[in-house]
């Protein structure tokens, strides 16, 4: 049975990781064992739930117990269900809840880079892309267009980041992910070695006078590839580029030199994975 909680006291300690806690602290809220997130709307908790992630609790506005929230809460068991009217949520969470509904959810421990190189044939991989709206926005796109993994750098932004999470529709639980170890200042980019020695072609997305066409008939025949993407604003570093047996370019026009990366990614994932199969 749905444990439904009207809120009438904003300083409930069940409501901190709606309220008072960051992400950082979400992400560390069970150290050393996984945190915590938040997942919005219905469609997303629906998929986080299908995926097998564990609920917590919930917040909604009252009109959701009974509307879209219904059989979301049919399936969280006896979890809190914290409600109340639109304008309380959003005094206490300082924020317009975009569907009116939110999910805490328990992380769960991330595989390992060398489980998701395997039996994969195109992989993308993300270097300090550190805006959560590209990262969400690059997920959905490999989910759509046929990447079998995404990989990611320390430095780039959690893929389980409210936002993140929100802007990639759910789909960042439905493809596998992790990220690649914090490498030392000695051991430069040596992920990339890492990729070349699970039999991926490694493809770097730059501008750069050696970089081939994207739609370069070799990159097609190629049996395994990783599609790697940079930084919003200065793109991959030349030590990754110079690492890579491919450097890619997608030809424009109207004199525009490049897309925003996640534009970009939709564009490289569609011809160089899902192009082949859909």
């Amino acid at each position: 049975m749905p444990n439904i909680m009207e809120i009438t006291d904003f300083h409930a300690s069940g409501l901190d990781v709606y309220a008072r806690l960051s992400e950082g602290q979400l992400l560390h809220y069970h150290e050393p064992d996984a945190g915590l997130f938040i997942a919005e709307s219905p469609k997303v908790i629906e998929r986080a739930l299908c995926a097998g992630y564990e609920p917590v609790s919930l917040l909604m506005e009252k009109r959701h117990v009974e509307g879209e929230a219904r059989d979301v809460i049919a399936r969280c068991g006896d979890i809190p269900v914290y409600t109340a009217e639109f304008d309380v949520l959003k005094q206490l969470t300082g924020f317009p809840l975009t569907r009116g509904v939110l999910c805490a959810m328990k992380r769960r421990r991330l595989p390992t880079v060398r489980s998701l190189c395997e039996g994969a044939a195109r992989i993308a991989v993300l270097e300090n892309i550190m805006n959560p709206t590209n990262v969400g926005a690059i997920f959905r796109s490999a989910a759509a267009l046929s990447m079998d993994a995404v990989l990611l750098t320390p430095g780039c932004s959690d893929p389980l980041y409210r936002r993140a999470v929100r802007v990639s529709m759910g789909t960042v639980f439905q493809i596998a992910w992790t990220y690649f170890e914090k490498e030392s200042d000695s051991r430069p980019q040596s992920w990339v070695n890492q990729l070349k020695h699970a039999g991926f072609k490694t493809v770097a997305m730059a501008l750069d006078s050696r970089a081939l066409r994207i739609d370069d008939p070799r990159l097609a025949g190629e049996e395994k590839l990783a599609v790697i993407l940079g930084s919003e604003g200065d793109g991959l570093p030349q030590s990754t580029v110079d690492g890579c047996d491919y450097i890619v370019r997608i030809p424009m026009s109207h004199g525009v030199d490049s897309l925003n990366v996640a534009a970009a990614s939709a564009v490289a994932f569609w011809q160089l994975g899902a192009g082949r199969q859909l």
